[in-house]
């Protein structure tokens, strides 16, 4: 077998490396029995679910004074819903923890357990799980290496 096609083979998907949730302490406010701020576990998004968030806040508006639409994406909503989409713990959909903060639904919840900063931090933590912070200069200097 050619050098060639054993590379090949590490593009097969029973050969890829499966992403896994990362675990981030989006609070110093939450701690456990040791004082140590508990960990949220935050999971990597498809491209199928990224695209239907994009088609969910994708709305058509009119340009103003013709007939004609343009696309608009409210980035604010599709971050939240990203966010929301990508915490698996703790269950934002749980009643105990809604009802703790009288909070009506997962994005009402999040809003109500942290603060505007904390929530911009798990926002930022949210997009390394699915892997944009990895920079185009990095992976151009990694291939030729």
């Amino acid at each position: 077998m050619s050098d060639e096609k054993l590379t090949f083979q590490g593009f097969m998907k029973e050969n890829a490396i499966a992403k896994s949730y990362i675990e981030y302490a989006a609070s110093k406010r939450f701690v456990d029995a040791d004082n140590q701020p508990l960990v949220w576990k935050l999971r990597p998004l498809t491209n199928k679910e990224m695209d239907a968030l994009t088609e969910k806040n994708t709305k058509r508006v009119q340009i103003k004074g013709t007939r004609d639409f343009k696309k608009e994406l409210d980035q604010v909503q599709f971050m939240m819903d990203m966010t929301v989409k990508s915490v698996v713990y703790p269950n934002l959909d749980d009643e105990t923890l809604q009802t703790s903060y009288d909070a009506v639904g997962a994005e009402d919840l999040l809003k109500e357990m942290l603060t505007p900063g904390e929530l911009a931090d798990l926002q930022f933590a949210v997009n390394e799980a699915s892997d944009f912070n990895v920079g185009m200069n990095d992976k151009i200097k990694q291939a030729k290496n």
